[in-house]
Protein backbone atom coordinates (compact mmCIF):
# COMPACT_ATOMS: atom_id res chain seq x y z
CA UNK A 1 0.00 0.00 0.00
CA UNK A 2 2.05 2.78 1.23
CA UNK A 3 5.38 3.54 -0.12
CA UNK A 4 8.10 4.58 3.02
CA UNK A 5 9.95 7.13 0.90
CA UNK A 6 7.91 9.47 -1.57
CA UNK A 7 9.54 12.49 -3.75
CA UNK A 8 6.48 15.15 -3.41
CA UNK A 9 7.51 18.49 -4.94
CA UNK A 10 11.24 18.04 -5.61
CA UNK A 11 11.88 16.99 -2.08
CA UNK A 12 11.79 13.50 -0.18
CA UNK A 13 9.02 12.83 2.55
CA UNK A 14 9.07 9.65 5.10
CA UNK A 15 5.63 7.66 5.83
CA UNK A 16 5.13 7.84 9.41
CA UNK A 17 4.27 4.15 9.18
CA UNK A 18 0.79 4.50 10.25
CA UNK A 19 -2.41 4.23 8.30
CA UNK A 20 -5.11 6.34 9.59
CA UNK A 21 -8.79 5.42 9.47
CA UNK A 22 -10.05 9.19 9.94
CA UNK A 23 -9.14 12.13 8.66
CA UNK A 24 -9.23 14.13 11.96
CA UNK A 25 -6.63 11.69 13.62
CA UNK A 26 -4.43 11.97 10.66
CA UNK A 27 -4.29 15.94 10.96
CA UNK A 28 -4.06 15.95 14.52
CA UNK A 29 -1.35 13.78 14.16
CA UNK A 30 0.13 16.23 11.49
CA UNK A 31 -0.36 19.32 13.33
CA UNK A 32 1.68 17.49 16.12
CA UNK A 33 4.42 17.33 13.74
CA UNK A 34 4.33 20.38 12.33
CA UNK A 35 4.60 21.37 16.09
CA UNK A 36 7.81 20.07 16.35
CA UNK A 37 9.21 21.91 13.24
CA UNK A 38 8.74 19.12 10.49
CA UNK A 39 7.01 19.57 6.98
CA UNK A 40 4.00 17.29 6.58
CA UNK A 41 2.03 16.01 3.52
CA UNK A 42 -0.75 14.22 4.09
CA UNK A 43 -2.29 11.89 1.32
CA UNK A 44 -5.47 9.90 1.17
CA UNK A 45 -4.79 5.92 -0.56
CA UNK A 46 -7.26 3.74 -0.81
CA UNK A 47 -9.97 6.06 1.46
CA UNK A 48 -7.02 5.72 4.18
CA UNK A 49 -5.14 8.80 5.24
CA UNK A 50 -1.00 8.76 5.25
CA UNK A 51 0.86 11.25 6.37
CA UNK A 52 4.64 12.01 4.85
CA UNK A 53 7.02 14.05 7.18
CA UNK A 54 10.69 15.37 6.33
CA UNK A 55 12.97 17.91 8.53
CA UNK A 56 15.72 19.46 7.45
CA UNK A 57 18.49 19.77 9.82
CA UNK A 58 19.48 22.77 10.86
CA UNK A 59 23.45 24.03 9.95
CA UNK A 60 25.79 23.65 12.94
CA UNK A 61 28.70 25.46 13.06
CA UNK A 62 31.90 23.48 14.07
CA UNK A 63 32.59 23.79 17.53
CA UNK A 64 36.04 25.65 18.31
Amino acid sequence: MAENMRMIDGKKFMWDGVIYEERSKAEETQSQYQENKFETRLLTEEGKYLIYTRRVAEQQTPEE
